[in-house]
């Protein structure tokens, strides 16, 4: 790893996915462009950072993981995408202690609508939270603040660990990046675009929760294949599967590499099989549940393209990798106090 020329081959999750691709939502220019402007009004990144941003094309990644959003839905989960990314680009310089602090922002105006916070989180999240609760069904949101409150406890520990440069073990971490990828908060908002609350019946099912960390998984690992290169440049790569199975499995950089390809696959045939299991509720319950199913399948299948529709984790060869799946391994970044705040 310590060669800034070495090269490696992404595995081919897309032959892996059997899905249907291609999907976007029709609202993407209009919704898309209304919650850019929301998020930067607040000026929340320096000069850099903001560059960074813009590059991560948040509003494309919900044009193809929530293709059949209306306006006002896909509106609000741009706007929901956008405030993860500004708190993940702070907590990612900064300590733990700090993180927790920004986190604990996030979640108290989450909760509480009477909040007394001036920081632009506070503030963005109780107008995302305004839009969410103006229809999202009771047990929706319920769930929703549950999967914020470990959200927040999974990003504070993971800025603890890249303190002190911990790696953990392959079940510790599994269950760590399930949280801080905030997978779930967005899974979650399938249920509000769709107008549905499903019943604990269904959600505590063994073949619908089989199904549902299946996808929560498969979308953890290819985004953690894919974002590894840049991760690595700017020295975070404790908070990734390929890190972990390197120091777990005791490999190279590529059997890292070809190992998320075979456990993807593994993951995708277990989610099909275990969804040709799930048991009869009734019609009602049927179809919210059929419906839910619908929408993780565009989140696995939505965060393939769009990793290689934006130059956020391949810069401007991203087509180029599409097609080759070779990479070559880019050298440590050097980052001086002065670049920090350009």
């Amino acid at each position: 790893m310590s060669s800034p020329f070495l090269e490696y081959t992404l595995p081919d999750l897309f032959s892996l996915c059997p899905l249907e691709f291609g999907d976007a939502n029709p609202h993407y220019k209009e919704a898309g462009a209304d919650s850019a402007a929301w998020v930067n009004q607040y000026d929340v990144f320096t000069h850099k950072k903001r560059a960074f941003f813009v590059q991560g094309c948040n509003e494309l990644l919900c044009c193809r993981v929530y293709p059949y959003a209306g306006y006002e839905e896909f509106r609000t989960c741009c706007d929901f995408v956008n405030l993860l990314f500004v708190i993940d680009e702070l907590s990612d310089d900064m300590t733990g202690e700090d993180a927790r602090k920004t986190c604990g922002i996030f979640y108290r105006a989450m909760v509480d609508p009477e909040f007394k916070d001036s920081s632009p989180v506070a503030t963005m999240t109780q107008e995302f939270r305004a839009r969410l609760t103006s229809s999202a069904k009771p047990r929706c949101f319920d769930r929703f603040v549950v999967h914020c409150k470990s959200y927040v406890d999974a990003v504070s520990s993971e800025a603890e660990l890249r303190e002190t440069g911990k790696v953990l073990d392959l079940a510790s971490y599994i269950a760590l990046r399930r949280e801080n990828s905030a997978i779930r908060l967005c899974l979650g908002l399938i249920e509000y675009i769709f107008g549905i609350d499903l019943p604990d019946e269904a959600l505590n099912d063994p073949a619908f929760r089989s199904v549902y960390w299946a996808c929560v998984d498969m979308v953890c690992w290819s985004n953690d294949v894919y974002s590894f290169n840049m991760e690595q440049a700017k020295g975070h790569t404790g908070n990734n599967v390929v890190t972990v199975l390197m120091h777990e499995e005791g490999i190279d950089l590529q059997a890292a590499f070809d190992r998320v390809g075979i456990v993807f696959g593994q993951l995708m045939n277990r989610c099909l099989e275990d969804r040709a299991r799930l048991p009869s509720w009734g019609p009602a319950i049927d179809a919210d549940v059929a419906l839910f199913i619908k929408g993780i399948d565009h989140w696995v299948v939505g965060n393939l393209e769009w990793s290689f529709e934006t130059p956020r984790y391949f810069g401007a060869r991203h087509a180029d990798i599409l097609r080759t799946r070779r990479i070559t391994l880019k050298p440590l970044e050097v980052c001086s106090e002065d670049s920090r705040e350009e």
